[in-house]
């Protein structure tokens, strides 16, 4: 029951994000805003507040929408299956590929949301394989089942995309699951009824193993040549 709730939490989260988001969008065509100015330009002092405001500008409907899933989907299973670090992931993921792409960057405009989707993703795959309970790698093969193309979105590939934001991304999810690995209690495994009957059963046949073996008469061997 308490898991049902988290998980509604989570995707509720989500959403209020994800409106959020398409608020500002919607805002800026219905008003006629240009707000890519809001976006993170490397080494200019203005471009600092790109840190902040960068993942919440999209340069279009089609740029926004394509987040839109990945951030319900990624965000969703971080809240549910990670509830006492995914503010810390997301503040860290947040801010270090922020800082990472103004500092070494292309000179042009960065914007959107896809460096935190990079960040959730890589933080999911590498936690689990640190921790490996049944709830951290189910929770890793649904983020690589629908986003493992992110694996190689890292690196350049179209002028037009920022996989500079990616790239420091997906670092700092990978520096917050080495970070964060513990802070979350893995899950308590339940046992079935037939696992108890399989390890009495087991006992059972460890005492017969311990008895002393009698010694059986033996036949003495009998020399034979095979051809």
């Amino acid at each position: 029951m308490k898991e049902n709730k988290r998980l509604v939490e989570a995707i509720v989260g989500a959403l209020v994000f994800i409106s959020f988001l398409w608020c500002i969008k919607s805002a800026e065509i219905l008003f006629s805003l240009n707000l890519t100015s809001l976006g993170l330009t490397p080494h200019s002092v203005f471009g600092l507040l790109g840190i902040i405001t960068a993942p919440l500008i999209h340069g279009s409907l089609q740029h926004l929408f394509n987040n839109t899933l990945a951030i319900l989907i990624l965000g969703s299973v971080l809240y549910y299956g990670y509830p006492k670090s995914w503010i810390k992931v997301v503040t860290l993921i947040w801010l270090l590929s922020g800082i990472g792409v103004w500092l070494f960057a292309r000179e042009a405009n960065h914007i959107g949301a896809s460096g935190l989707t990079h960040g959730a993703f890589f933080f999911l795959f590498v936690v689990s394989l640190f921790r490996r309970d049944k709830s951290s790698v189910g929770i890793m093969m649904i983020a690589f089942l629908m986003y493992g193309g992110m694996t190689m979105s890292i690196f350049p590939r179209e002028e037009a995309i920022s996989y500079e934001y990616h790239f420091f991304g997906a670092l700092a999810g990978v520096l917050a699951a080495f970070i964060w690995k513990g802070l979350d209690p893995k899950p308590v495994e339940k046992k079935y009824d037939w696992e108890d009957e399989h390890e009495d059963g087991n006992d059972e046949m460890s005492e017969f193993a311990d008895l002393p073996m009698t010694k059986s008469n033996e036949n003495p061997p009998i020399n034979r040549t095979l051809h």
